[in-house]
């Protein structure tokens, strides 16, 4: 898709070919931002589909195996370094992930490699990690990830990603595997639709999820910078643009009614962020979750709302 002409309704595909539409969805998502450093992408690969994640999996897993039988300290030391920058949700989440991997699953899986070869480093520009959680929280998710020997560096930038090494400011961290969960930028919808976007690339919509007046154009999801009834744009997660996707869905019912169109509201059921197992956050406005009681509600929440009854079965029966 290289374009939108609301005029004659039609979407340009980059074959030359064009497809007439009674209504468009634009749901196109976001990509990685690297903050203009883009040649930073091929040595700090991000997590934005499975194939993102199996290929980050395949460089620990790899960095592992080669640390096994590498002889020379500082190159050792290099592979057994993992940098994971970004203190968000999916940056937290990643390194508690390789954490538990790093330290709890090695010693089944190697020789030489100890739970305490490893080093996990968490780097957030900001003054705590999940900046979105209420502080108290962020406190306690940093506590926990702590706990499983990651190290937490808030209020520094990183200057400087090349494929061996991480710098922030005069200090070069030596890592042979590092991990981008810093931001993110929306697609090119505002390109296609000729309209300006936010700092983050997002198109303005307004109430009706509709783009500078277009009735018959939708803009949904990471696309779209909606504000919500705080007057804050609301946040590039998944409820949001399913309830989005549903209001769509409503008002071209009652356009094709006859009825009334809605408006669209968010109702936001809360956040969760996991640490690693049996370690998780959890902020339901008056409720605040931490430890294994959050832990428990993100897994059955993540149950919950997969796709069919067969995959929430056998997901629930693997985690047992």
């Amino acid at each position: 898709m290289v374009g939108v002409d609301p005029d004659r309704q039609e979407v340009d595909l980059d074959s030359g070919k064009t497809f007439a539409y009674d209504w468009l969805i634009l749901a196109t998502g976001a990509r990685h931002s690297y903050f203009g450093r883009d040649d930073w992408a091929q040595h700090a690969p991000g997590i934005k589909s499975i194939e993102d994640a199996t290929a980050v999996r395949h460089r620990v897993l790899l960095a592992m195996e080669r640390a096994e039988s590498e002889t020379d300290k500082a190159r050792r030391d290099a592979l057994l370094t993992f940098v994971v920058i970004g203190g968000g949700p999916t940056g937290v989440e990643m390194a508690g992930a390789i954490a538990e991997l790093a330290r709890q699953s090695v010693s089944m899986e190697f020789r030489s490699i100890t739970p305490h070869c490893s080093r996990i480093i968490l780097i957030e520009a900001g003054s705590r990690i999940l900046a979105s959680f209420p502080p108290a929280l962020s406190e306690r998710a940093e506590a926990s990830i702590c706990q499983l020997g990651v190290e937490v560096m808030t209020g520094v930038r990183v200057e400087g990603v090349s494929e061996c090494s991480v710098r922030i400011g005069e200090e070069v961290i030596p890592a042979r595997t590092i991990i981008w969960a810093a931001g993110v930028k929306a697609s090119p919808a505002a390109e296609w639709l000729g309209v300006e976007s936010d700092r983050s690339g997002r198109v303005p919509v307004d109430a009706g999820l509709h783009p500078a007046g277009e009735e018959r154009i939708f803009v949904i999801g990471d696309t779209a910078a909606c504000d919500g009834a705080d007057g804050r744009p609301l946040p590039g997660v998944a409820p949001v643009a399913k309830q989005q996707g549903e209001h769509c869905a409503r008002v071209i019912a009652a356009t094709l009614s006859g009825r009334k169109i809605p408006t669209f509201r968010y109702r936001n059921f809360g956040s969760l962020a996991t640490i690693g197992r049996k370690r998780a956050v959890a902020d339901f406005g008056r409720i605040r979750l931490s430890g294994f009681p959050a832990w428990v509600v993100w897994c059955v929440a993540h149950i919950w709302f997969l796709a069919g009854f067969r995959n929430r079965l056998l997901v629930g029966a693997n985690w047992l």
